[in-house]
């Protein structure tokens, strides 16, 4: 599995997490009201909550996954490869030259590939954790701003 399908599987895990962390709460109807009213206000509330934290639980918005771009590239070897070939094409007279800045270009192209693939992994993952961070965040704020309504209409939210 590579690695943008590993962050999706992440960041879908965390979708449901959130999801089901905005459906642990517990409600009682301290004031005896009917089921029907219950519905009625959990929805209104959850309405409530959605807009004054400016974030739905349901559609938590983690961020573009593509806004933060491939995390591999490749063609590092064949860039290297090429200009390796061509600095041996001019540095001797020889296809021999020619083929052996080639192979050098192919490592040393390999080698600056990976290490850029590394940085650019790394640079992915932190930028993964702080969008997990702020929806965090986001959904407790959602959370104290739903069990506040409910609390406001009759209602022990824990």
């Amino acid at each position: 599995m590579n690695t943008l399908n590993q962050c999706l599987l992440t960041l879908l895990l965390l979708s449901a997490a959130h999801q089901a962390l905005a459906q642990e709460l517990f409600i009682y109807p301290d004031k005896g009201q009917s089921s029907d009213q219950q519905a009625k206000d959990t929805l209104d509330c959850s309405n409530w909550a959605k807009s004054n934290a400016g974030y739905d639980p349901a559609n938590p918005a983690l961020g573009n996954v593509a806004q933060l771009g491939p995390v591999q590239q490749a063609g590092g070897a064949v860039r290297g490869a090429a200009g390796g070939a061509a600095l041996g094409a001019i540095a001797g007279d020889s296809s021999e030259a020619a083929r052996r800045g080639a192979v050098a270009g192919v490592v040393v192209g390999g080698l600056r590939q990976r290490r850029a693939n590394r940085e650019a992994q790394e640079e992915h993952q932190q930028e993964e954790q702080q969008l997990v961070a702020q929806s965090t965040a986001k959904n407790d704020d959602y959370n104290r701003a739903y069990a506040a309504c409910l609390e406001g209409r009759g209602y022990t939210a824990k």
